[in-house]
């Protein structure tokens, strides 16, 4: 924000605070639209893996859809079950909703410096944050009066306090690395060339990348761990209660911590938005590179919860304690090992990232390999289908 007050030439007490609450909004208003964008593509994304169209009536092929649902909770009916905590149940909406507010202005959106609120200590409040969501769920699940909110609201906090502690453990060889605390520092030490990106650093980063990646998926509530809302079990978890627009801050909140996880993830360790000298004069590039990769983050976060089932709550926290905690730690240490080797032997950096690259790329080929083989399916499945309406 300095930077920006610094270029408006903004001394005064009063204009600043007006420009502070104007980017807030605006924050705000971005955090609302990339929700309701992802909240489309995923409907869109969920309808083609299993055999239908999805949304597709309002606008082109359905984008307007999510403008039509946000209306009509905006008209929904805002009601207060009988012996709820009032307090409590009109507060916690918000917290979530303020939750991504701050994380969207902590991340980078392109260059390492186009940060609006650039922390020397951007990761530790990045791993923080998330305790503002925390709060909002158990407020909504006491404050609701219902015993499948308060189990949804017990179990959320279970979970994201759990999951919080391999994901901390995954960046610290990111940080070790970076030398430094600030997205700035953890983006600036990679480059545009992909062996070059901190996921193929070296074995133990992608080990502890992929650690990451699910630590986050469970901090979001995220199917395969999106124990907080299982229907099946709890009708829907916290938010069994809320209606109306409190109902629609809780959807806007999931949806944008989507995009918050793939962002995150394309920061740390895909190399953000950075690009080769020759875009130096087109800064559009560095952003239009760093949303595309954290699009490609973002299908991939949507497919695997159309393709995974929903786990047990036991099985949930058991995975983190017995499994991603000391997979992280061994990451860790093995990185420090490696760290020790990569300054006495400097080539040992390279070849072991491109060895890391190729493995990365065989994994791709791999997947790429099941989603042919799955359309095909698809294809097959509807050829046997006509066959079976001409021949009827």
């Amino acid at each position: 924000m300095q930077k920006i007050f610094d270029f408006l030439q903004i001394e005064s007490v009063g204009i600043r605070i007006l420009v502070l609450i104007i980017m807030t909004l605006l924050v705000l208003l971005v955090a609302s639209v990339t929700s309701g964008i992802t909240s489309w593509v995923e409907r869109r994304v969920a309808g083609r893996m299993q055999s239908r169209i999805g949304p597709n009536r309002v606008g082109p092929c359905g984008f307007l859809q999510w403008i039509a649902d946000a209306l009509k909770l905006f008209q929904k009916e805002d009601i207060i079950p009988e012996g709820a905590s009032r307090v409590l149940f009109r507060l916690a909406p918000f917290f979530g909703f303020l939750e991504v507010g701050v994380m969207f202005s902590l991340l980078p959106w392109g260059k390492p410096d186009w940060i609006l609120a650039d922390f020397n200590i951007g990761i530790l409040l990045f791993l923080g944050f998330p305790a503002l969501a925390i709060i909002g769920e158990l407020m909504a699940g006491w404050g609701s009066n219902n015993k499948w909110s308060l189990i949804g609201g017990m179990r959320g906090t279970a979970q994201i306090i759990s999951y919080e502690i391999p994901a901390a453990i995954a960046l610290l060889p990111a940080i070790l690395s970076a030398q430094g605390l600030s997205f700035k520092a953890l983006m600036g030490t990679q480059s545009w060339e992909p062996w070059n990106w901190f996921i193929f650093h070296s074995p133990f980063a992608f080990v502890s990348g992929f650690i990451f990646f699910i630590a986050s998926l469970a901090e979001a509530n995220r199917t395969p761990f999106d124990l907080t809302e299982a229907e099946s079990e709890l009708v829907s978890g916290y938010t069994t209660e809320y209606t109306g627009v409190r109902f629609a801050l809780f959807i806007l909140a999931e949806y944008a911590n989507v995009y918050i996880l793939s962002a995150a993830f394309t920061a740390i360790f895909l190399g953000g938005g950075l690009l080769p000298a020759m875009f130096a004069p087109y800064p559009i590039f560095y952003f239009l590179a760093f949303f595309i990769k954290a699009c490609i983050v973002l299908l991939f976060v949507i497919w695997i919860r159309w393709t995974l089932l929903r786990v047990r709550i036991d099985q949930l926290m058991v995975f983190c304690w017995t499994r991603l905690v000391p997979i992280a730690l061994a990451s860790f240490f093995g990185e420090i090992i490696y760290l020790f080797f990569v300054h006495a032997f400097p080539i040992i950096q390279q070849v072991v990232s491109i060895a890391c690259f190729i493995f990365g790329l065989f994994i791709l080929y791999y997947l790429q390999k099941r989603v042919r083989f799955h359309i095909s399916l698809q294809k097959l499945d509807a050829e046997a289908k006509q066959y079976w309406v001409r021949s009827t």
